[in-house]
């Protein structure tokens, strides 16, 4: 992934972190024995369905956002300006939000237990990996516009 000078810096797609940690849980399913929640399939899919919509449309919402106010999605690439409306009316971090909460969803609704607990984890290396860059580069860029954005509106929810 190219880097943009102009940027926060990430060089990897945080999507491909939830996604990795997931079928890295997942895959792990099948060789640990506690393999399930040990609850009804039919809540577990309901569930896992809820939280997919919810996380889907949160990051859609967002990436709706910024395409419409023409600042760029991927953190490899430039900010043009602080998104203050939508979803980052609640959450600094509306598409990251989004992710675990899709992440959560698949995680419960395919019955993985281990896959579920590998989230804290990817929230933690999403925390010090991309929006610790995030933010200081916007406070770089913007400086005290967004801190005072940042003072008002919570970084996850």
């Amino acid at each position: 992934m190219a880097v943009e000078p102009d940027s926060a810096g990430v060089r990897f797609p945080p999507p491909f972190l939830y996604l990795g940690a997931l079928l890295l849980g997942l895959a792990a399913e099948r060789f640990v024995p506690l393999r399930s929640f040990g609850i009804d399939w039919w809540l577990l899919v309901a569930t896992g369905v809820l939280l997919f919509v919810a996380g889907s449309a949160m990051m859609l919402a967002a990436a709706v956002l910024f395409r419409r106010l023409g600042t760029n999605v991927p953190p490899s690439q430039p900010a043009t300006l602080i998104a203050t409306t939508g979803p980052y009316r609640w959450t600094r971090n509306p598409m990251y939000l989004g992710m675990a909460l899709i992440y959560a969803g698949l995680a419960i609704g395919f019955d993985g237990p281990i896959a579920f607990a590998l989230l804290p984890l990817v929230l933690i290396a999403i925390q010090t990996q991309v929006i610790t860059r995030e933010e200081r580069y916007l406070e770089a860029k913007f400086g005290n516009d967004y801190r005072r954005y940042k003072a008002n509106v919570r970084r996850w929810f």
